[in-house]
């Protein structure tokens, strides 16, 4: 029993006790800052980047395509391009996760989610999901799991990933939709009780990836179903979940 308790004292708080002004590693390569003035429009970023998330003149990236590989940095040879640590980059519009020269991070972080008024009336104290992977690569979902673990501890804000869609207020869908997933996703929402929201999780499930042009793949669900937040991350770091969330949820 001593010993247990000198070990939990020498640990300290394992937890992170604020996820909203917690800092994540400085190597997280997260929201970009771009800088027009300086970019010569040679297109060497665009012509490097595997999804087509970089577009020139003017000089935008989309966050839903990004896989954060960092090419379109290293192949710039203006500096036009950095990517920072700042790890806030939930939307809940799509056209939102398309940034430019002119897009402020931090204001980045208060106008990409506005908290909706009737998902905090229903979910904004305890709000269960279920996740669906589609086809997705694993990484998502296991920055999801870490979502619960001790150290994010999400179930701590009543937000917390269940077995059943039947007990669920909503989805989280990760992975670019392949066929073989479609029928047993839209299955799954189905199964939800309503009200419910959709949250996207990651860079395939928001645009495909690197899958996007794959035959393969079918995303008709996002042309019958509305998305209530979209997480960009390849994959997501926790962090930018959670606050994504609590975000929408108004807290």
């Amino acid at each position: 029993m001593f010993d247990s308790i000198k070990v939990r004292i020498k640990q300290g708080k394992q937890y992170i006790p604020d996820v909203k002004r917690a800092e994540v590693n400085p190597k997280f390569r997260g929201f970009p800052q771009l800088n027009d003035k300086t970019c010569t429009y040679c297109g060497s970023c665009a012509d490097v980047c595997p999804t087509g998330a970089v577009t020139n003149h003017p000089l935008k990236i989309d966050l839903g395509k990004c896989t954060f590989c960092g090419d379109c940095q290293r192949a710039c040879q203006s500096q036009s391009i950095v990517f920072t640590n700042f790890h806030k980059m939930a939307a809940d519009r799509r056209e939102t996760l398309i940034v430019d020269h002119n897009t402020d991070r931090h204001l980045y972080t208060f106008d990409a989610v506005k908290a909706n008024h009737e998902i905090k009336r229903l979910f904004g104290r305890s709000l269960k999901l279920r996740s669906v992977s589609a086809g997705g690569c694993n990484a998502c979902e296991l920055e999801l799991n870490a979502c619960s673990n001790v150290n994010f501890d999400m179930t701590r804000f009543g937000i917390e990933i269940v077995a059943s869609p039947r007990h669920a207020d909503g989805i989280v869908i990760t992975g670019p939709v392949s066929e073989n997933m479609a029928c047993a996703l839209e299955d799954t929402l189905q199964a939800v009780p309503s009200p419910r929201i959709v949250i996207v999780m990651g860079t395939c499930a928001i645009s495909g990836g690197v899958f996007q042009n794959s035959p393969a793949l079918n995303r008709n669900f996002f042309d019958k179903y509305k998305v209530d937040l979209y997480i960009p991350g390849c994959p997501v770091h926790p962090l930018t979940f959670i606050n994504g969330v609590l975000r929408l949820l108004g807290r």
